[in-house]
């Protein structure tokens, strides 16, 4: 019994299917792509067996990626869930024989109405190539199960097949991070992704904040008591001139500068990277590892300091709610 070795050709044969799938990426697939692109209605998926429950997954892939679509059983469109079909839908009807009765047996009706049809079958020449508008071909070699029988390394191809369109059209319509939080308001994801800085930030007398002329050393009694590692630091406005944080600190100690003399004002970062409140805390995680800092200001309009946060207070509030999930687990 030797587990492993089954287990890794599974894998191998699998990989080789998808491998195949490149020479299908053509005028085909551009063709299929540009029908859902340009569909007034729904993208409808179709599929019976296996090749409908990854069709079930393909059509929530699309909807959640852009572009509106759901999936309907061939034994319950033949009744009467044909009346979710209008002539301004795209099919993809998905059989990988390309001659499942239930599948084929809806072509005439769904001709009939006038909804355009992309198959996507194995096989070429079958009926559901012949018959459709645009066909993607999803041949492949070899079935994972030995027998040839078990749906495996077919449904994988087709799954593949699936995402290649999603994200083709995901890209084509430039469906951005916040269009995606819109139909994932729930879980771990939605926090993820609907988060912003006002909701997070520290503010008011938890706001780190001292005048240019403070002397370095009460400026550090404002970052300790405030435990940001940081101070906003203003002008006689109450407008932004810089920042002073924990990284500043250690430069000014390895120059012996006197802190009970020296105003911060000679010491603070002037060019400082600075957020809104109304950024995504997503956004501003990026925006903090990609400058390599740890404390990130808020200002309003003015330049006026309204809020901070560090990149603590951002990996806690972002991934609290998945970690709790993956810890319950």
């Amino acid at each position: 019994m030797n587990f492993i070795a089954r287990g890794k050709r599974v894998l191998e044969i699998e990989k080789n299917a998808i491998e195949q799938l490149a020479q299908y990426i053509n005028d085909d697939f551009s063709n299929a792509c540009q029908l859902m692109y340009d569909c007034k209605g729904r993208v409808i998926v179709i599929g019976m067996g296996k090749s409908g429950h990854i069709g079930n997954k393909i059509a929530a892939t699309l909807a959640s990626t852009g572009t509106p679509a759901f999936f309907v059983h061939p034994g319950e469109a033949s009744h009467g869930d044909l009346g979710m079909i209008t002539q301004d839908d795209v099919l993809l009807m998905i059989s990988n024989s390309g001659e499942t009765a239930e599948v084929i047996n809806l072509i005439p009706v769904i001709k009939r109405i006038g909804a355009k049809i992309v198959g996507m079958s194995g096989k070429q020449h079958s009926t559901l190539a012949q018959q459709s508008n645009v066909h993607i071909c999803i041949a492949i070699s070899e079935e994972a199960c030995p027998l040839g029988l078990a749906p495996t390394a077919s449904t994988t191809a087709t799954l593949v097949m699936g995402d290649a369109i999603a994200v083709a059209l995901l890209e084509e319509k430039g469906f951005t991070a916040d269009d995606f939080a819109l139909s994932h308001p729930g879980g771990s994801l939605g926090k993820r992704l609907l988060l912003m800085l006002k909701d997070i930030m520290h503010q008011g007398e938890a706001l780190p904040v001292v005048a240019e002329n403070t002397t370095v050393k009460n400026a550090l009694l404002e970052m300790t008591a405030k435990g940001l590692g940081m101070t906003a630091v203003v002008d006689n406005n109450g407008l932004l001139s810089g920042i002073f944080t924990d990284g500043d600190l250690r430069r000014i100690l390895e120059q012996r500068i006197d802190i009970h003399a020296t105003a911060i004002s000679e010491v603070m970062t002037k060019q400082c990277t600075t957020a809104n409140e109304s950024m995504l805390a997503a956004e501003a995680l990026n925006i903090m590892e990609q400058k390599k800092i740890n404390g990130l200001l808020v200002v309003d309009q003015q330049q006026q300091p309204i809020g901070a946060l560090n990149m603590q207070d951002l990996l806690r509030q972002v991934f609290y709610e998945f970690n709790c999930i993956t810890t319950a687990f």
